[in-house]
């Protein structure tokens, strides 16, 4: 499967932007969703008043120096992230802030953002209307929102689980909100937000498998389980499993489309994702088994970033404070996961 990238874009009078409408799926909508899932990278259409953001081909990854470390250095708590700003002020000119990453952001005039476009409840291409929706989708809304006092003030850049740590390393995003687990070993390479969500990682299985409820990870010993590159789902399931059982694809729309094509016995991934997958494909289901990891997720921003990261921590708190986190919770996530959970508690003080 071929990795693509795409940009989506919006303005101030609200063209091009991609707004999420929930609850209003159809049958109809997942069946054409499952149908073009395999496509979702593609970019697409814009309609914008400024200039539109280059699009490189796919991030470079970065070369591995031998002094690299080889396992996660010591870490006291990977969900720390940095205080949040006393408030977040709306950014009208360059002169609004000192900072140099948030100068650059105010004089283009919209905020760069990598996100999922196969990812359906959290980051998902509609398929009659093009536009990007869903839980992550409508959090860098938020951000665009606070910063410009306009949502549409955005551009998104289509990637992979793969590309956002390149991505962030050459800032060629000013963040990345794509369903990404904190981790110590990614706090060396990049920085990250609060933790805006909280998910865990399970296993979908065909309806058809055997004992498919109960199933858990270990019990797929010897069946062909599939995870995306990139993840740290793919690093639980190689230390479960071995490498032998192991199969990989660029997102979890390629696995589900092996596992369609008998080609993967078994899909694992945060619970969230696997929602998503169990919704386009009625002959799946997420086994009952506990999840095996606590993955919380956090906006990811260039190392150097700190004050834009503090910025968007306090946008974060203030959408928990205020009711619009369960909001956009319920919009996406209600009906298949139930009611929403407390917001994930902040830690900060890095």
């Amino acid at each position: 499967m071929r990795r693509t990238t795409g940009t989506t874009t919006g303005n101030g009078n609200g063209n091009g932007t991609d707004r999420g409408t929930g609850a209003r799926t159809s049958a109809r909508r997942l069946g054409a969703l499952v149908s073009v899932a395999a496509l979702a990278l593609v970019a697409g259409c814009s309609s914008v008043t400024y200039e539109q953001t280059p699009l490189p081909v796919a991030a470079t990854p970065r070369p591995t120096s031998p002094a690299s470390p080889t396992t996660a250095p010591a870490c006291d708590n990977a969900r720390q992230s940095y205080d949040p700003l006393p408030s977040a002020p709306r950014l009208t000119n360059a002169s609004s802030t000192s900072d140099a990453t948030m100068r650059r952001i105010v004089e283009r005039g919209y905020l760069t953002v990598g996100v999922s476009a196969d990812t359906y409840l959290f980051g998902a291409r509609d398929p009659f209307t093009g536009k990007l929706e869903g839980f992550d989708i409508d959090m860098a809304r938020a951000v665009a929102q606070a910063m410009f006092g306009d949502p549409g003030k955005i551009s998104f850049r289509v990637i992979t689980a793969n590309d956002r740590l390149p991505l962030l390393e050459d800032k060629q995003v000013d963040m990345v909100v794509r369903n990404m687990s904190m981790t110590c070993d990614r706090w060396t390479k990049i920085a990250f937000s609060a933790e805006y969500y909280r998910s865990g990682q399970k296993v979908l299985v065909g309806k058809n498998v055997p004992d498919a409820a109960g199933l858990t990870l270990a019990g797929l010993k010897g069946r062909r389980v599939c995870a995306p590159t990139g993840t740290t789902s793919l690093t639980k399931l190689q230390s479960v499993l071995g490498s032998a059982d192991v199969v990989t694809a660029p997102n979890h729309t390629g696995c589900l489309v092996l596992l369609q094509q008998g080609k993967a016995d078994a899909i694992t991934g945060d619970d969230t994702v696997l929602a998503g997958l169990a919704a386009q494909d009625p002959n799946t289901v997420i086994t009952s088994a506990k999840a095996i990891t606590t993955e919380p997720y956090g906006i990811g921003f260039n190392k150097d970033d700190v004050y834009l990261a503090r910025y968007v921590n306090r946008v974060i708190a203030d959408l928990e404070a205020d009711g619009r986190w369960k909001t956009i919770y319920d919009r996406w996530l209600a009906t298949p996961l139930g009611p929403a959970p407390a917001p994930p508690t902040p830690v900060y003080g890095r």
